[in-house]
Protein backbone atom coordinates (compact mmCIF):
# COMPACT_ATOMS: atom_id res chain seq x y z
CA UNK A 1 0.00 0.00 0.00
CA UNK A 2 2.89 2.35 0.82
CA UNK A 3 4.44 1.80 -2.62
CA UNK A 4 1.08 2.28 -4.35
CA UNK A 5 0.57 5.64 -2.62
CA UNK A 6 4.14 6.61 -3.48
CA UNK A 7 3.65 5.90 -7.20
CA UNK A 8 0.29 7.67 -7.23
CA UNK A 9 1.92 10.73 -5.67
CA UNK A 10 4.75 10.68 -8.22
CA UNK A 11 2.23 10.39 -11.05
CA UNK A 12 0.22 13.29 -9.68
CA UNK A 13 3.32 15.46 -9.41
CA UNK A 14 4.46 14.61 -12.96
CA UNK A 15 1.00 15.45 -14.32
CA UNK A 16 1.12 18.79 -12.51
CA UNK A 17 4.55 19.58 -13.92
CA UNK A 18 3.34 18.76 -17.45
CA UNK A 19 0.27 20.97 -17.13
CA UNK A 20 2.35 23.80 -15.67
CA UNK A 21 4.83 23.45 -18.51
CA UNK A 22 2.07 23.71 -21.12
CA UNK A 23 0.59 26.79 -19.46
CA UNK A 24 3.94 28.54 -18.98
CA UNK A 25 5.38 27.63 -22.39
CA UNK A 26 2.74 28.59 -24.96
CA UNK A 27 3.28 28.39 -28.69
CA UNK A 28 4.85 31.63 -29.94
CA UNK A 29 4.01 33.07 -33.37
CA UNK A 30 5.82 36.05 -34.92
CA UNK A 31 3.65 38.03 -37.34
CA UNK A 32 4.61 40.89 -39.67
CA UNK A 33 2.42 43.21 -41.72
CA UNK A 34 4.29 45.14 -44.41
CA UNK A 35 3.07 47.33 -47.28
CA UNK A 36 5.80 47.01 -49.92
CA UNK A 37 4.79 49.85 -52.30
CA UNK A 38 4.56 47.41 -55.27
CA UNK A 39 8.31 46.87 -55.07
CA UNK A 40 9.22 50.51 -55.72
CA UNK A 41 11.57 51.96 -53.12
CA UNK A 42 10.99 55.51 -51.89
CA UNK A 43 14.18 56.76 -53.57
CA UNK A 44 12.91 55.66 -56.98
CA UNK A 45 14.99 52.50 -57.14
CA UNK A 46 13.73 48.92 -57.47
CA UNK A 47 15.69 46.99 -54.86
CA UNK A 48 13.89 43.84 -53.75
CA UNK A 49 16.82 42.91 -51.52
CA UNK A 50 16.13 46.06 -49.48
CA UNK A 51 12.52 44.95 -48.96
CA UNK A 52 13.63 41.40 -48.18
CA UNK A 53 16.02 42.73 -45.53
CA UNK A 54 13.11 44.20 -43.56
CA UNK A 55 11.30 40.86 -43.71
CA UNK A 56 14.39 38.92 -42.64
CA UNK A 57 15.04 41.34 -39.79
CA UNK A 58 11.54 40.61 -38.44
CA UNK A 59 12.28 36.86 -38.39
CA UNK A 60 8.52 36.32 -38.69
CA UNK A 61 6.62 33.05 -39.04
CA UNK A 62 3.89 34.71 -41.09
CA UNK A 63 4.09 37.88 -43.20
CA UNK A 64 1.15 39.75 -44.74
CA UNK A 65 2.27 41.86 -47.71
CA UNK A 66 0.17 44.61 -49.28
CA UNK A 67 0.51 46.50 -52.57
CA UNK A 68 1.94 43.42 -54.24
CA UNK A 69 2.53 43.28 -58.00
CA UNK A 70 2.48 40.06 -59.99
CA UNK A 71 4.29 40.36 -63.33
CA UNK A 72 3.26 43.98 -63.96
CA UNK A 73 5.21 46.30 -66.22
CA UNK A 74 6.02 48.68 -63.38
CA UNK A 75 7.52 45.75 -61.41
CA UNK A 76 9.66 44.82 -64.44
CA UNK A 77 7.64 41.65 -65.00
CA UNK A 78 8.65 40.15 -61.65
CA UNK A 79 6.45 37.86 -59.60
CA UNK A 80 7.13 39.77 -56.38
CA UNK A 81 5.88 37.13 -53.89
CA UNK A 82 8.08 34.45 -55.46
CA UNK A 83 11.08 36.78 -55.61
CA UNK A 84 10.70 37.81 -51.96
CA UNK A 85 10.03 34.22 -50.92
CA UNK A 86 13.28 33.17 -52.61
CA UNK A 87 15.25 35.97 -50.95
CA UNK A 88 13.85 35.21 -47.49
CA UNK A 89 13.64 31.40 -47.87
CA UNK A 90 9.91 31.47 -47.12
CA UNK A 91 6.83 29.90 -48.69
CA UNK A 92 4.95 32.45 -50.82
CA UNK A 93 1.38 32.81 -52.06
CA UNK A 94 -0.20 35.60 -54.12
CA UNK A 95 -3.89 36.59 -54.20
CA UNK A 96 -5.19 38.79 -57.00
CA UNK A 97 -7.39 41.75 -56.16
CA UNK A 98 -7.47 43.08 -59.74
CA UNK A 99 -5.71 42.94 -63.11
CA UNK A 100 -3.22 45.78 -63.49
CA UNK A 101 -0.53 47.07 -65.86
CA UNK A 102 -0.11 43.89 -67.86
CA UNK A 103 -0.19 41.70 -64.76
CA UNK A 104 -2.03 41.54 -61.45
CA UNK A 105 -2.14 43.44 -58.16
CA UNK A 106 -3.19 42.28 -54.71
CA UNK A 107 -2.04 40.62 -51.49
CA UNK A 108 0.60 38.05 -50.60
CA UNK A 109 1.55 35.91 -47.66
CA UNK A 110 5.01 34.61 -46.82
CA UNK A 111 5.59 31.96 -44.17
CA UNK A 112 8.17 29.63 -42.71
CA UNK A 113 5.38 27.02 -42.82
CA UNK A 114 3.68 25.26 -45.71
CA UNK A 115 -0.08 25.72 -46.15
CA UNK A 116 -2.70 23.01 -45.81
CA UNK A 117 -5.35 25.25 -47.40
CA UNK A 118 -5.89 28.77 -48.70
CA UNK A 119 -8.63 30.99 -50.07
CA UNK A 120 -8.81 34.39 -51.70
CA UNK A 121 -11.96 36.34 -50.83
CA UNK A 122 -13.03 39.44 -52.74
CA UNK A 123 -14.18 42.30 -50.50
CA UNK A 124 -17.00 44.70 -51.41
CA UNK A 125 -16.13 47.96 -53.14
CA UNK A 126 -17.84 50.81 -54.94
CA UNK A 127 -17.86 50.61 -58.72
CA UNK A 128 -14.93 52.67 -60.02
CA UNK A 129 -12.83 52.24 -56.87
CA UNK A 130 -9.99 49.74 -56.39
CA UNK A 131 -11.07 46.15 -55.72
CA UNK A 132 -9.77 44.69 -52.46
CA UNK A 133 -9.22 41.14 -51.24
CA UNK A 134 -8.43 39.06 -48.17
CA UNK A 135 -5.98 36.17 -48.48
CA UNK A 136 -6.35 33.42 -45.88
CA UNK A 137 -3.90 30.56 -45.34
CA UNK A 138 -4.12 27.70 -42.86
CA UNK A 139 -1.00 26.02 -41.49
CA UNK A 140 0.03 23.50 -38.86
CA UNK A 141 2.61 24.85 -36.40
CA UNK A 142 5.51 22.84 -34.99
CA UNK A 143 3.48 22.47 -31.79
CA UNK A 144 0.76 20.64 -33.71
CA UNK A 145 -1.65 23.56 -33.45
CA UNK A 146 -3.50 24.53 -36.62
CA UNK A 147 -4.07 28.26 -37.19
CA UNK A 148 -5.42 30.53 -39.91
CA UNK A 149 -3.69 33.73 -41.02
CA UNK A 150 -5.40 36.46 -43.06
CA UNK A 151 -3.68 39.27 -44.94
CA UNK A 152 -5.70 42.17 -46.30
CA UNK A 153 -5.57 45.78 -47.50
CA UNK A 154 -8.58 48.05 -47.07
CA UNK A 155 -9.59 50.97 -49.26
CA UNK A 156 -7.39 54.08 -49.07
CA UNK A 157 -9.82 56.87 -50.02
CA UNK A 158 -10.64 59.68 -47.60
CA UNK A 159 -14.32 58.75 -47.71
CA UNK A 160 -14.66 55.59 -45.64
CA UNK A 161 -17.63 54.02 -47.43
CA UNK A 162 -15.66 51.10 -48.84
CA UNK A 163 -13.53 50.62 -45.72
CA UNK A 164 -16.65 50.32 -43.59
CA UNK A 165 -18.26 47.76 -45.91
CA UNK A 166 -14.97 45.84 -46.13
CA UNK A 167 -14.62 45.78 -42.33
CA UNK A 168 -18.16 44.44 -41.98
CA UNK A 169 -17.41 41.78 -44.58
CA UNK A 170 -14.25 40.65 -42.77
CA UNK A 171 -16.23 40.22 -39.56
CA UNK A 172 -18.97 38.28 -41.30
CA UNK A 173 -16.70 36.03 -43.38
CA UNK A 174 -14.19 35.03 -40.72
CA UNK A 175 -16.02 35.16 -37.37
CA UNK A 176 -16.88 31.45 -37.52
CA UNK A 177 -13.39 30.25 -38.45
CA UNK A 178 -12.60 26.73 -37.28
CA UNK A 179 -9.06 27.50 -36.12
CA UNK A 180 -7.38 30.24 -34.05
CA UNK A 181 -7.11 33.16 -36.46
CA UNK A 182 -4.87 36.19 -37.00
CA UNK A 183 -5.82 39.18 -39.18
CA UNK A 184 -3.03 41.41 -40.48
CA UNK A 185 -2.75 44.25 -42.93
CA UNK A 186 -2.78 47.86 -44.00
CA UNK A 187 -6.29 48.90 -42.92
CA UNK A 188 -5.85 52.52 -44.05
CA UNK A 189 -7.57 54.03 -41.04
CA UNK A 190 -6.66 55.09 -37.52
CA UNK A 191 -7.80 53.68 -34.17
CA UNK A 192 -11.33 54.75 -33.16
CA UNK A 193 -12.29 55.39 -36.80
CA UNK A 194 -15.53 53.85 -38.06
CA UNK A 195 -13.84 50.99 -39.90
CA UNK A 196 -11.44 50.06 -37.09
CA UNK A 197 -14.20 50.27 -34.49
CA UNK A 198 -16.33 47.89 -36.57
CA UNK A 199 -13.45 45.41 -36.77
CA UNK A 200 -12.88 45.69 -33.03
CA UNK A 201 -16.48 44.68 -32.42
CA UNK A 202 -15.09 41.22 -33.12
CA UNK A 203 -11.29 41.23 -33.41
CA UNK A 204 -8.85 42.06 -30.63
CA UNK A 205 -6.19 44.54 -31.75
CA UNK A 206 -2.62 43.97 -30.56
CA UNK A 207 -2.13 47.58 -29.47
CA UNK A 208 -4.65 47.28 -26.64
CA UNK A 209 -1.89 45.79 -24.48
CA UNK A 210 0.48 48.70 -25.16
CA UNK A 211 0.73 51.96 -23.25
CA UNK A 212 1.11 53.79 -26.56
CA UNK A 213 0.46 53.07 -30.23
CA UNK A 214 3.17 51.95 -32.62
CA UNK A 215 2.89 54.47 -35.46
CA UNK A 216 3.48 52.96 -38.90
CA UNK A 217 3.16 55.66 -41.58
CA UNK A 218 5.07 57.29 -43.19
CA UNK A 219 8.26 55.33 -42.61
CA UNK A 220 10.49 58.44 -42.64
CA UNK A 221 8.69 59.99 -39.68
CA UNK A 222 5.58 58.02 -38.63
CA UNK A 223 2.68 60.20 -37.53
CA UNK A 224 -0.21 57.73 -37.60
CA UNK A 225 -1.10 54.08 -37.24
CA UNK A 226 -2.77 52.40 -40.21
CA UNK A 227 -1.14 48.94 -40.13
CA UNK A 228 -2.55 46.34 -37.74
CA UNK A 229 -2.37 42.85 -36.30
CA UNK A 230 -5.62 41.54 -34.79
CA UNK A 231 -6.65 38.17 -33.34
CA UNK A 232 -9.92 36.36 -32.92
CA UNK A 233 -11.23 36.73 -29.36
CA UNK A 234 -12.04 33.08 -28.66
CA UNK A 235 -8.67 31.37 -28.97
CA UNK A 236 -6.69 32.75 -26.05
CA UNK A 237 -4.15 34.70 -28.09
CA UNK A 238 -1.88 36.85 -25.94
CA UNK A 239 0.30 39.72 -27.15
CA UNK A 240 3.92 39.29 -26.03
CA UNK A 241 5.45 42.29 -27.80
CA UNK A 242 4.95 44.78 -30.64
CA UNK A 243 7.44 46.84 -32.62
CA UNK A 244 7.92 48.68 -35.89
CA UNK A 245 10.73 48.20 -38.41
CA UNK A 246 11.12 51.44 -40.33
CA UNK A 247 13.38 51.44 -43.38
CA UNK A 248 12.84 54.78 -45.09
CA UNK A 249 14.04 53.45 -48.46
CA UNK A 250 12.43 50.00 -48.54
CA UNK A 251 8.85 51.35 -48.33
CA UNK A 252 6.74 54.31 -47.28
CA UNK A 253 5.28 52.09 -44.52
CA UNK A 254 7.04 50.68 -41.49
CA UNK A 255 6.79 46.96 -41.02
CA UNK A 256 4.60 46.15 -38.00
CA UNK A 257 5.78 43.13 -36.02
CA UNK A 258 3.78 41.44 -33.26
CA UNK A 259 4.78 38.39 -31.23
CA UNK A 260 1.78 36.36 -30.11
CA UNK A 261 1.38 33.41 -27.78
CA UNK A 262 -1.14 30.59 -28.16
CA UNK A 263 -1.56 27.90 -25.51
CA UNK A 264 -0.63 24.45 -26.84
CA UNK A 265 -3.39 22.26 -28.21
CA UNK A 266 -5.00 20.04 -25.57
CA UNK A 267 -4.21 16.38 -26.26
Amino acid sequence: MFFLKKYLLIGFLLTGVLLWSQESNPTTVRVLSFNILHGANTDGSFDLDRIAAVIKKADADFVALQEVDFKTKRAKGYDLPTELGFRTKMTSLFARAMPYDGGEYGEAVLSTYSFISSRNTALPYTNGNEPRAALEVTAVLKSGDTISFIGTHLDHLKTDTDRVSQAKALNSIFKNNRYPTILAGDLNDEPKSNAISILENYWKAAYHTESSLKLTYPSEKPIKKIDYIMTDPNSGWKVISTETICDTIASDHCGYLVVLALNPKKK
